[in-house]
Order: C-alpha cells, then sequence, then structure tokens
C-alpha cells in the first residue's frame, strides 16, 4: 500500500431513522480520522455496514448485503455494526466480516478500528478498546432541509412481537444541554426542522431531572430552529400535564405519530402494549383539542397470533372512526426471539393478505378526508427537492402534508406560505397542488 494514500471508507445502513442518525455519526467520525467518503457501490479500503434487525426480513437484508460487499471487495476491512450484529455475534467467526461494532460501541469506532489495526484480533479489540461514555454527535444529514436528532435509545416496552428491546438495551437519554448543542450546530447549518427521534421517545429523561417536555422548550429556544417534529411517541405519553409543558412551544409541529398496532383491547393485550383502545382515543381527543389542526399518524399490525375475526373487525371500525391522516399497515411477521412467535392461532398468510386489503382501505379513505379538510386553506411549506416526474418542487406543511409548486430557481430550504388548492398524484404518490 503506497504511504500516505488517503483511505476510502463507504458507509451503508438499513433500518430506522435512529440507525441513519448514528451511520452519519459514525461517517463523520471517519471523516475526522482522515477518511475519504465514497459509496458503497464504489471502491474503498473500508465498508461499514450499519445493520438492522427489526423483521427477519431485515435480518435477511443485513446479511444479504454484508455476503455481497465481502464478495465483491474480499481485501477491504468490513466491518457490521448494529442491531442484526447484536442477535448474531458468529459473522466474525463465519468470516463473513472482520470487525463488529454492537449498538452500545458505535461512538467507539475509531478506537475499536485502532485496536484492531495494531493487531488485536476482533474479539480483542471490542473487548479491550476503550469505552466513551458519550454518544454519536452530528453536524450535518443528506438533504439541506431537516435533520433528525437522536435524543433517546433503548426500549424497555417488551412488546411481544418485538425483538428491539433485546438489541438497543437499556433506556438512555442524551443530556439536554448535549441535545441543544448539536440542534444549534445543525439550525446554523441551514437545517432549520430539527425531528426528535429515538428507539422509544417516549421515555426521553426518564429517571432524570428532566423529560420530553423540558427537550422540546430547550430547542424551541433556538433561534435558528423554525420547526421541532417528533417521532414515534406512545399514545400514554399525552397527558395534559405533558400538553400544559409544551402549550408555549409554538415551533413544534401538530403531527402526532401515535404508535397504535390495534384497535382491539383482546389483542392490545397480547401485543403487551400496556394501554386500551379507549385510553388511545383520549390521547387523540387531547392532541385535537390543543392544536384544531392536528394530523395524527400511526402504525396498525393486522393478523397477530390469535386474531379474530371479530377483533379484527373492531380494529378496522377502530382506525375508521379516529380518522387518521395517515396509517402505515403491517401484516404480522414471525421474529425469532419474541414471545409472539411461540404464541398458538398463527395466522394463514392468505388471511393476512386480506386483512391487510380491508385495512389499507380505510387507511385511503382516512388519508382522502384529511386532505380534503385542509383544501382551501393556507399553509406554510418548507420546500425540500424538485420532483423529476411533475417538475414541481415538493415540501410539506407543518402537519407533514406533502405540496407540490410550480416555481422557477433553486428553492431548496425556502420557506412558502401557499394555499392548499388541490389533491393531485404521480405515479409515486399522492400531494396537494399548492398556489401562491
Amino acid at each position: 500500500m503506497e504511504q500516505n494514500k488517503t483511505m476510502r471508507a463507504a458507509v451503508a445502513s438499513l433500518g430506522c431513522k435512529v440507525n441513519s442518525y448514528e451511520a452519519q455519526g459514525m461517517q463523520e467520525l471517519l471523516q475526522q480520522a482522515g477518511y475519504e467518503i465514497v459509496d458503497i457501490e464504489d471502491e474503498a479500503d473500508v465498508y461499514l455496514i450499519n445493520t438492522c434487525t427489526v423483521t427477519q426480513i431485515a435480518a435477511r437484508k443485513s446479511r444479504q448485503l454484508l455476503h455481497r460487499i465481502r464478495h465483491q471487495n474480499p481485501e477491504a476491512l468490513l466491518i457490521a455494526a448494529g442491531c442484526y450484529v447484536e442477535q448474531d455475534s458468529r459473522l466474525v467467526d463465519e468470516g463473513v466480516v472482520d470487525l463488529i461494532l454492537p449498538n452500545r460501541r458505535k461512538k467507539d469506532l475509531l478506537t475499536v478500528l485502532e485496536a484492531y489495526r495494531t493487531g488485536k484480533n476482533a474479539h480483542q479489540a471490542l473487548e479491550e478498546a476503550p469505552q466513551d461514555a458519550g454518544d454519536l454527535f452530528i453536524t450535518a444529514q443528506e438533504g439541506r432541509t431537516r435533520a433528525f436528532l437522536k435524543v433517546q435509545d433503548g426500549c424497555r416496552q417488551f412488546c411481544s412481537y418485538c425483538i428491539i428491546p433485546y438489541v438497543r438495551g437499556p433506556l438512555y437519554s442524551k443530556p439536554l444541554e448535549d441535545c441543544r448543542r448539536e440542534a444549534e450546530g445543525l439550525a446554523r447549518k441551514g437545517y432549520h426542522e430539527i425531528v426528535l427521534t429515538g428507539i422509544h421517545l417516549s421515555s426521553y429523561g426518564r429517571g432524570l431531572a428532566y423529560d420530553l417536555g423540558d427537550l422540546i422548550n430547550a430547542v424551541q429556544e433556538i433561534p435558528e430552529v423554525r420547526r421541532i417534529r417528533l417521532g414515534s411517541m406512545e399514545p400514554r405519553m399525552i397527558t395534559e400535564d405533558f400538553l400544559q409543558k409544551i402549550v408555549q412551544a409554538d415551533k413544534l409541529c401538530p403531527h402526532f405519530h401515535l404508535s397504535l398496532q390495534s384497535g382491539s383491547n383482546a389483542t392490545l393485550k397480547a401485543m403487551n402494549r400496556h394501554y386500551t383502545a379507549e385510553e388511545y382515543a383520549r390521547a387523540a381527543q387531547l392532541l385535537r383539542r390543543q392544536y384544531p389542526v392536528t394530523a395524527l399518524t400511526t402504525d396498525v399490525i393486522v393478523g397477530f397470533p390469535g386474531e379474530t375475526e371479530e377483533q379484527h373487525a373492531e380494529s378496522l371500525e377502530f382506525v375508521k372512526k379516529l380518522g387518521f391522516a395517515q396509517v402505515h399497515v403491517f401484516r404480522y411477521s414471525r421474529r425469532e426471539g419474541t414471545a409472539a412467535d411461540k404464541m398458538p392461532g398463527q395466522v394463514d398468510e392468505k388471511i393476512k393478505r386480506r386483512r391487510s386489503e380491508e385495512m389499507l382501505a380505510v387507511a385511503a379513505a382516512g388519508e382522502e378526508a384529511y386532505e380534503k379538510s385542509r383544501l382551501g386553506q393556507r399553509a406554510e411549506v418548507l420546500l425540500e427537492e424538485r420532483d423529476p416526474e411533475t417538475g414541481l418542487w415538493m415540501g410539506h406543511t407543518t402537519d407533514y402534508l406533502k405540496v407540490g409548486l410550480e416555481l422557477p430557481g433553486d428553492n431548496q430550504g425556502r420557506f412558502l406560505t401557499v394555499t392548499l388548492a388541490e389533491a393531485a398524484r404521480s405515479t409515486k404518490e399522492r400531494y396537494i397542488r399548492g398556489s401562491l
């Protein structure tokens, strides 16, 4: 190898927004160490794959990508990080990768890498490299409008279908002042919308002297921040006390993603979700009372083990009654290592597909109704990119409606107040045409 040659590194991430954030953080560590960052398809000296294992499909994709990178670049150093590593630590012994980096060691990438470079084997490098008590910190993200800020890690909910508590470890909250400092840096670089996210965001500050409401108010005080958006939250977080705490935070977007999973109490109990459909409905009512224009979005699983036709019908009716602005519908997928994997009454795939279609139809009707309720109103849009198909500049309102505008020139990162004129559709997605 040539002396003083600039080392090249490629980083890829699978899965959630937290994983994307962490991949960016590790990429910045590599850049600080002098690595040139290249595309994952390019030739590199180091490949870092941030893996996912939330479903069996995600785990398979992670393993397939690792095998492909190894096959195409046998001489390169291949590092596997993240959730799949937590589930399958045999990757080094099997010769698939050179190094593994569990979730809580991602911040230690450079020290582990240095230990490996100085002759330690993969297991020694991980065990003997000093551990940093802090967390990853980012200064940029893809795009120039919205930045995801990871403020929390870990989950102790133990929903019966979910592997994440086993691979993400105990609860952790990034210190409030560190979150504020990171948000300030991002906002000053032009990321005027900050999205607070975590593995279980509602747990932020648990056991500490501050909570999510305090964090929202701290970010609210940053002059360069124009919008604050929240990641997925638990319905139990939405209380009178919480809303009273954030009532003055006018930068907070009225877009709340409250995870539902089922509208049937029997199914919720089997899922170990810790709330009832009635409690969820009360949380939705509190939000809508506080914010007259509120986009409530959610996730729903169909075909959970033991779910009867009556329970599925209850869930359909509940989703219809709540009137969500958007619903992500998932067919239950067995995940080895979870309680639900061993439950009796596993639902046939054909039934799951049919129930999914029925739930998607209800979800689409709710989305269309919400869009229609907003037509003719004025709304602020943050413009993000020009759509190559329509030629329109696309952006989002505070309640996360996608809006297309016909505008000349470069408008990325621009805020405009427009009239929401009419619903439209490209070959990819729904949007609303806006007019000035």
